[in-house]
């Protein structure tokens, strides 16, 4: 079973990012996301999936490998082209982190998908049971779980997570695709909340953030600790929020929390203070942390307030 078109539903930074990956690995890629317009003779109708393609073109670091493969891409919305995704041997849903509109989502492609299509979500945390609801034998057993890491295409890891009726020869074939022509390293999950990763990295950083509070520390401090000076990647804790996006990190806490009955409960200043106020990330132009052209501003969870970014440096740290 050979993967040659990929179809991506949901045109954000993990829907485009995957969109670049597949394409800059030669495949082609349809990419949707939901109408820009009501009116459907809006010349608008598909601009969410073209500003995503954008992004991807232009971000930083570069999501495509050359710029010459952003034209194996098609944009396109839900409404007008969800049937371009009949001729796809691989359709990705990556869409709003919730149960409902994933679930309505895969009611339509489970009518026009081909019979040797492969289905999979890039939820980042709900069991493949619940977006399972409502569906028939022949979906069931070509679905599974593909959760990619933010950005995409640097990330290596990969988890899969097939469900008890997921047919053999698909999660074969994904196993195969995504390791040889995408180049990420496979580890199969359960399907259990969170997963791996993020059953352990979540539960990391909520209780990071506690200790944080307990402390007095501040988020530089807190990044300067838990990155590269302890082994582990330069985004340490804050940063890797505002990669993954902070209303990514909100539902998944939440779902984690309910179906665990554990207390994954972030600081209420995360959810007051950005979520709400729309402070997600790189995705919105800051969160924890915010770009500006006279330099990087830290977020203080104490005051409310962005101030200049201060750097862990010499003394023991710098020995370190």
């Amino acid at each position: 079973m050979r993967v040659t078109t990929v179809g991506v539903v949901g045109a954000g930074a993990m829907g485009s990012g995957i969109a670049a990956l597949a394409a800059s690995a030669g495949c082609r890629v349809v990419l949707l996301d939901i109408p820009g317009d009501p009116d459907p003779a809006s010349p608008n109708r598909s601009a969410p999936a073209r500003t995503g393609l954008q992004k991807a073109i232009k971000s930083k670091p570069a999501s495509f490998m050359e710029a010459a493969a952003a034209s194996r891409v098609r944009t396109g919305n839900t409404a007008d082209h969800l049937s371009w995704l009949a001729e796809c041997d691989w359709i990705c849903e990556a869409i709003i982190e919730q149960p409902a509109p994933k679930q309505e989502l895969f009611a339509k492609i489970e009518a026009l998908m081909k019979p040797t299509a492969i289905v999979s979500s890039n939820t980042s945390g709900i069991p493949m049971a619940v977006l399972l609801e409502g569906r028939g034998e022949r979906f069931r057993r070509r679905f599974l779980g593909t959760h990619f890491f933010n950005p995409p295409r640097y990330m290596h890891l990969l988890e899969v997570i097939p469900t008890p009726e997921t047919d053999h020869a698909v999660i074969g074939a994904m196993r195969s695709f995504a390791e040889r022509t995408l180049g990420k390293g496979i580890v199969l999950a359960k399907d259990v909340p969170g997963f791996i990763a993020n059953r352990l990295g979540v539960f990391g950083m909520v209780a990071t953030m506690r200790r944080m509070e307990q402390h007095g520390l501040t988020i530089d401090e807190v990044d300067g600790l838990t990155g590269s000076l302890i082994g582990r990647a330069r985004s340490a804790t804050f940063r890797t929020g505002d990669l993954t996006g902070l209303d990514v990190l909100a539902h998944v806490t939440r779902g984690i929390g309910a179906t665990t009955g554990e207390d994954f409960a972030l600081p209420a200043w995360v959810h007051d203070e950005l979520v709400a106020k729309g402070k997600l990330g790189d995705k919105s132009g800051g969160g924890f942390y915010q770009k500006t052209k006279a330099g990087t501003l830290t977020f203080d969870w104490k005051t409310k307030e962005y101030v200049p970014q201060q750097r862990l440096e010499g003394g023991d740290i710098g020995a370190a």
